[in-house]
Parts: structure tokens; C-alpha cells; sequence
């Protein structure tokens, strides 16, 4: 019983626990939590939601380029880290043990001796490049350590230089470096660049060129070749600036051409090829009338696999770059498919996979053999996966006829009556909600039944490049339109409560709360906006300097007197005093995103107008909790608030 009390004791100080006031009973926040307006939380809770909360998942990050064997990432205590996997369902033996998240590892490609990671402090995503070696668990700092974003790394054939896009020169642009990673010193500014927007997709067979990409919005990217030894740039596509993607994915095994995927003369991404002698473009996934996304080549280059997003579902393609022709890997089942990764021989495929009932895990198709593979099986802490039901795919007419779209997550059929709403909002605003597994939230479905719609309103990417430009600029609210005609869809719904719902959203999806409570507050209950925009003229102004531009390509120009004047109009700072709905306010002291004072200034007007406001901020975070412990925090506040004032 000593050596119990003192683990317990040991698990509270390091944050794996909710601190509990035997006494008083209640859950005691963390120093770190910045609160006002929440009222005490029972101790009752945690217990409550305790199988809910404890799940797990896990992503595939690299293979050993020798040994096949892989670095996983997922939770051990408070916080994704890396993970050794020597052998499908073997253990997981724990290499990394920050105070902060790690979500990827690279391998030095040639006998994976050590390999690359990256890691920011307190989620403000200035990340730093780090270097682990395998024999001596050693880890060195490789890049400098200062506020910069460093990133985006990519090997060279020969295995010992890597290329990363780094802000480290001003702040603002970010420029092409490169570095061998046993001789960090020597590390050099490769190619000087204009703008956030640039990274490196890969590099030639001889070492001398890199092909870039320079994005200026989610429909305008450009593809560039870059000289190493005189640090000039050629641009390959467009020729000339058109609202085009191009987006490269790497050259052939002798530099004859590039594959890309483009929207060029097309709706969706398809993916192409370029011969670089003849300039033309030809495109190979013409059968495929959805976005082609995530796609990687194989080491020896004799092989292309890349998934398409059909309807917000994964589906997984291998190309053959010998004759240009692919064939779908009918054996993944559905699901949402990540993490693409070649094994070392080009013989396997790794990724993630996930599906409504199933958190993510790690797979291997063989290619030889058409096997599939499972590595990892992460934890359900309990949750009975049972009972979910798989998401309904919905439509409705908006408010201009054009259909929107959406996924319904049903509360089991056991809870009788009409059932209360949660609305939740993807960010963005070029996201996409996809029928994946919703983790913790299964707990508002089959412990409250409460009903959930993950709208997908104009603006969201997936459904065509027209659809993904209609929010843009002025255009701003038409996309709170299609929220204002889902509210009257549901009140025609049989099995749906018009009269209680909630609406929710993180990033753009926390602006698109605010639009919502003040534009329908007759037609919800409250509300709870996380890390959200509450003036694209404050944001903008604030927002970290590599960001603004590429913002202004989506909201509009601040500097603009008349975009400024409409930013005014629509800001929901403004509107706080039509905002007479409760609210929940969940923020990141250290958000490079959207910054805290975002959060901050909309509260203080809420408490203004006389509105009911309640206010969460983390001082050790960025754009959304990562780490447990606070996350756990949040889930319990949001429960209290939600029975508070949608259930009762």
C-alpha cells in the first residue's frame, strides 16, 4: 500500500492524473490552467468518463532502412512519443521521454545508425531538428534552438544530406538549408526564398538540384528546381501565375521527369507526370473523379503508392513508374488511410489506418504476396466499441441551392426521443470532416445520446476546387449560411432536437462558432469555441509573420480599407452583445496560429455585454491541447457545460 501511494503520488506530479481534493471532492486544475467562470468540477467526474479517456492510437513515422523494423508514434503517460517496433505485434519499447509531444522521425537512410525528429516547446510550433543515435540513445540538438520553424527534412540519395525548410533568416520566409546531420556546423543557406509557403519534395539523383514546392493557397501551388551550387531557382509549373496546384512528388529514378499531383483542367488533384525534356504533362488518374492526397515513392523508384479521398474514405493505389499504369489495394478495408511510408526494400507499403470504430494503427501491405499486415493494436481503455454505428453520410440545400454535406454520428437507438445536437465545425477553413473515429467525443453518443453532425459547409477541400473557393473574401458568411439552413434541416429531422443544440469548432471552425452565436442564437443553446478567430483584423495583425500571407490569400487583405471595413462588419467581436447564448472559451497561451489574445478579447466583450461566459486557457499550449492531462481537463469542463446548459 506504501509503494501504491507513492506511484499515485508520482503519476499526479506528472500530470497522468487528475488532482483530487479528498475533502472538497472536486477536480483541482494545474497550475498551468488559466480559468474563469467554470465552477467546480466534481472528482465524480473523472471517474464518469474514465473509459473514454484513456484510449490510445498509433502512427507509423519511419522503417529501419536495414532491419524493416519501424519508429512508431504514440501516448505513453501524458503525450505522444517515439516508439521502437521490432516485429508485427511486438512490444513497444519507448525512445523518446520530452515534457513535449514528438510526432515524427525520419531514418538516415542507408543503415539507419540514427534518425531525425522534431519537437517545439509549450505547442509553438517553432520546432527544432534533433538527431538520435541508435547505439548510444544519445540526442543532439542540430538546428538553432531559437524562435524558428525548422522543418520538411529531405534525404539525398547518398544518405548523408538532408535539406529542410527553416524561418530561421528573418521570420518570415522560409528558406532551403542544408546540413549533414554529423556535422551540424557546417549547415548552409541553400536557397533563399520569398514567403512562408516553401518546402522541399526532393532531390536529384546527383545530388545538384532540388525540386520545391511554393505554396500560396490550398488552389494556387508552384513547382520550382533549385541549383545547389549557384542557389537560383526555375520555375517548372505553372510557367506563368495561374490559381493552379502543383504540387511535386519526386523525380523519377534518372531524372527524366517529376511526378505531381494538379487541378489543372480538372475539378480535383489528379495525379501527372512531367517529362522535363518536352515540358509536357500527362495525366494518369484520369478514372479517378476524387482528390488524389497523400502519395510517395519507393526507394529504388520503380513504384508509386498514393491514396485518394473519395467522399471524405480513403482508397490506396500502387502505381507502376515503368508503365505509368496503377491498380487499387482492395485489401485495406475502409477507413481513413496516413502515414505512407516505403520500406527500406520497396517490397512493402506501412501506413495508418482508421475507421469510425477503430482508433489508428499501423499496417503493412506486401506487395509480393497482396498481405496485410497489422503491427500495432492500440488500447480502447475500456470503451465498448460495440455500440457505434457507422456514420451517415447527409445532405441539405443551403440557403443559394447549392447541396452541403455532412456526416452524422447517431446516438444509439436505446435513448428514446428526439435527440440533442452538437454541431461540429472543422477548421481550416479548407479541412475536411471525415467519417474517422471520434475518440473521447463517443462519450456524448452513447453515455448522453447526443446526436453529432461534422458539417463540411462550402470552403472545405474534397469536393472540387469551385467548392473549396466559395467562402473566400467577401464571401465570408455565405458559409455561416450553410450552418443556418443545417439548423432547419435538423428541425425537420424526426429523430433530431431543433431546440437543443449546440455548436462547436476549432481554428477557423472556433470563427465559424462565434459567426453561428450571434447569427442564429435563437436557433442554438450555446456554444463552444476553441482557439478561434474573433477578427480577421486583430488575427492578421497578430498571427506570426510566415502565416500572413498566406492567410490574406483566403480571408482577404487587411490592408485593404475595404476588406478591413468588411472584417469589421462580420467580426464576431462586434456582435458580442447578440451573443445571448452561453459560451465556452478553450485557448493556447502560446498559439502561433490564432494568438491568445483572440480568446482573451472575445471573452472580455462577452462579460461586457452581460453574456455568460466560460474561459479555459492552457499556458503550455499552441493551437489545441496535446498534452493529456490538460486535454482531460477540457473534456470534463466541456461535459459540466454541456449538461449544464444543452441537457438541462
Amino acid at each position: 500500500m506504501k509503494n501504491m501511494k507513492y506511484f499515485l503520488l508520482a503519476a499526479v506530479f506528472a500530470g497522468l492524473l487528475p488532482i483530487l481534493n479528498a475533502q472538497e471532492k472536486i477536480i483541482v486544475p494545474g497550475d498551468n490552467l488559466v480559468i474563469e467562470g467554470i465552477p467546480a468540477l466534481p472528482a465524480s467526474l473523472a471517474e464518469e468518463v474514465k473509459t473514454y479517456n484513456e484510449s490510445r492510437s498509433a502512427s507509423l513515422a519511419d522503417w529501419h532502412p536495414k532491419t524493416g523494423e519501424m519508429i512508431i508514434t504514440t501516448r505513453f503517460g501524458n503525450h505522444n512519443q517515439l516508439h521502437y517496433v521490432k516485429m508485427q505485434g511486438g512490444a513497444r519499447t519507448q525512445l523518446t521521454f520530452f515534457d513535449e509531444p514528438v510526432g515524427n522521425a525520419v531514418f538516415e537512410p542507408l543503415n539507419g545508425s540514427y534518425f531525425l525528429f522534431t519537437k517545439d516547446r509549450g505547442g509553438d510550433e517553432f520546432s527544432q531538428i534533433y538527431r538520435f543515435d541508435m547505439a548510444g540513445k544519445t540526442i543532439t540538438l542540430l538546428t538553432d534552438g531559437k524562435r524558428s520553424q525548422n522543418g520538411g527534412i529531405r534525404w539525398n540519395r547518398d544518405g548523408n544530406l538532408i535539406a529542410y525548410a527553416s524561418t530561421k533568416r528573418n521570420g518570415k520566409d522560409r528558406d532551403i538549408y542544408v546540413m549533414n546531420p554529423l556535422h551540424p556546423a557546417d549547415d548552409r543557406l541553400a536557397v533563399e526564398n520569398n514567403g512562408g509557403g516553401w518546402s522541399v519534395a526532393d532531390w536529384s539523383a546527383d545530388g545538384k538540384k532540388l525540386l520545391l514546392q511554393e505554396g500560396i493557397s490550398v488552389n494556387e501551388s508552384r513547382i520550382w528546381l533549385a541549383d545547389l551550387e549557384s542557389g537560383s531557382k526555375t520555375r517548372l509549373l505553372p510557367t506563368e501565375d495561374e490559381r493552379t496546384t502543383f504540387r511535386p512528388i519526386g523525380f523519377t529514378a534518372t531524372d527524366k521527369g517529376i511526378y505531381l499531383t494538379t487541378n489543372r483542367e480538372n475539378e480535383f488533384n489528379r495525379l501527372a507526370y512531367l517529362d522535363l525534356s518536352t515540358n509536357k504533362v500527362t495525366y494518369l488518374s484520369d478514372r479517378i473523379s476524387w482528390d488524389v492526397g497523400g502519395a510517395t515513392m519507393s526507394d529504388d523508384r520503380t513504384k508509386l503508392a498514393f491514396t485518394t479521398n473519395e467522399n471524405g474514405l480513403s482508397k490506396l493505389y500502387v502505381l507502376n513508374t515503368q508503365n505509368q499504369q496503377y491498380q487499387p489495394i482492395d485489401a485495406v478495408p475502409t477507413g481513413l488511410i496516413g502515414s505512407l511510408r516505403w520500406s527500406g526494400d520497396s517490397g512493402s507499403l506501412g501506413f495508418s489506418l482508421s475507421n469510425y470504430a477503430s482508433s489508428s494503427d499501423v499496417y503493412e501491405f506486401k506487395l509480393a504476396t497482396a498481405e496485410l499486415i497489422r503491427w500495432t493494436e492500440s488500447e480502447s481503455g475500456g470503451m465498448d466499441l460495440s455500440q457505434l454505428q457507422e456514420p451517415k453520410l447527409i445532405t441539405w440545400t443551403s440557403f443559394d441551392g447549392l447541396p452541403i454535406s455532412g456526416y452524422l454520428y447517431e446516438a444509439p437507438k436505446h435513448f428514446a426521443g428526439k435527440r440533442p445536437v452538437i454541431i461540429s465545425i472543422h477548421g481550416g477553413p479548407e479541412g475536411q470532416s471525415r467519417p474517422g473515429f471520434i475518440g473521447r467525443n463517443n462519450y456524448f453518443l452513447n453515455e448522453l445520446g447526443i446526436s453529432i453532425i461534422y458539417p463540411n459547409i462550402r470552403g472545405s477541400s474534397g469536393y472540387g476546387k469551385t467548392f473549396l473557393d466559395l467562402d473566400n473574401g467577401m464571401k465570408r458568411e455565405e458559409s455561416i449560411k450553410d450552418i443556418g439552413a443545417l439548423l432547419e434541416w435538423i428541425a425537420t429531422q424526426p429523430g433530431l432536437d431543433a431546440e437543443r443544440v449546440m455548436v462547436t469548432g476549432g481554428s477557423y471552425g472556433g470563427y465559424a462558432t462565434l459567426a453561428v452565436a450571434y447569427h442564429y442564437a435563437d436557433k442554438i443553446r450555446c456554444a463552444v469555441n476553441i482557439v478561434g478567430i474573433s477578427n480577421f483584423n486583430t488575427f492578421l495583425k497578430n498571427t506570426e509573420p510566415y502565416r500572413r500571407d498566406l492567410r490574406r490569400v483566403e480571408y482577404g487583405d487587411e490592408r485593404d480599407p475595404a476588406m478591413a471595413a468588411f472584417f469589421e462588419q462580420i467580426s464576431p467581436l462586434n456582435h458580442a452583445h447578440n451573443m445571448r447564448k452561453p459560451m465556452f472559451i478553450v485557448q493556447g497561451a502560446n498559439d502561433p496560429r490564432v494568438p491568445a489574445s483572440e480568446a482573451i478579447q472575445m471573452k472580455e466583450k462577452i462579460k461586457e455585454a452581460g453574456g455568460t461566459v466560460w474561459f479555459l486557457m492552457a499556458n503550455d499550449e499552441g493551437h489545441g491541447f496535446r498534452k493529456k492531462n490538460n486535454a482531460d481537463f477540457q473534456f470534463y469542463a466541456t461535459i459540466a457545460f454541456i449538461k449544464e446548459y444543452l441537457l438541462k
